[in-house]
């Protein structure tokens, strides 16, 4: 059995690349420098060294994150990894190559160039209607105003207090109807 599984994150090292087979799959290539952290055996101090990965994304998925992604830019990878190998076609020498199949990408930075997330601002309240005298001269209740369901709520400051929970009861007898026949091991 073996297994071929990456996860990497860091940052893109330069500007994604994305062009398409003779076939038409998009193919996004990225570089991706992944630090790694030594001490220096001469001044005993811990040093970064950063490691180059490439990384492709194959398909649609690879169209979209193109617009999206830039030099720079923070990402977490999952993937496997994929070794190719070709002949140069200018010195005809035998070239080589150890690179991540991108299955998974997360954004890490904060609000990226050309992305944020929606942002949603609370519009006014409506205007309660005024009261009305109905009948013996009392006046009706007037409605009360309605939030919209996206509006953000503050969270009331209080003092962290555990709250008690009863148990609660389960919903049937575990024990009804089961045998030890129909236990699959």
């Amino acid at each position: 059995m073996s297994i071929n599984r990456v996860c990497i994150s860091g940052n893109l090292t330069r500007d994604p690349v994305l062009r398409s087979t003779g076939g038409g799959m998009s193919v996004l290539s990225l570089g991706v420098a992944v630090n790694d952290r030594r001490k220096n055996q001469q001044t005993g101090q811990w040093e970064d060294y950063p490691n180059f990965v490439d990384c492709t994304l194959f398909g649609t998925r690879g169209e979209k994150l193109a617009q999206y992604l830039a030099k720079g830019s923070k990402v977490a990878i999952e993937g496997k990894l994929r070794y190719r190998s070709w002949n140069d076609q200018q010195t005809g020498q035998k070239r080589s190559a150890l690179e991540v199949v991108v299955d998974e990408l997360e954004f890490m930075s904060g609000q990226q160039q050309g992305y944020a997330p929606q942002q949603y601002a609370p519009q006014a309240a409506p205007q309660a209607p005024q009261a009305r005298t109905y009948g013996q001269g009392r006046p009706a209740p007037a409605p009360a105003p309605q939030q919209p369901a996206y509006a953000p709520q503050a969270a009331p400051q209080q003092a962290y207090a555990p709250q008690q929970y009863a148990p609660q009861q389960p919903a049937m007898d575990a024990s009804a109807g089961v045998y030890d026949e129909d236990i699959p091991f």
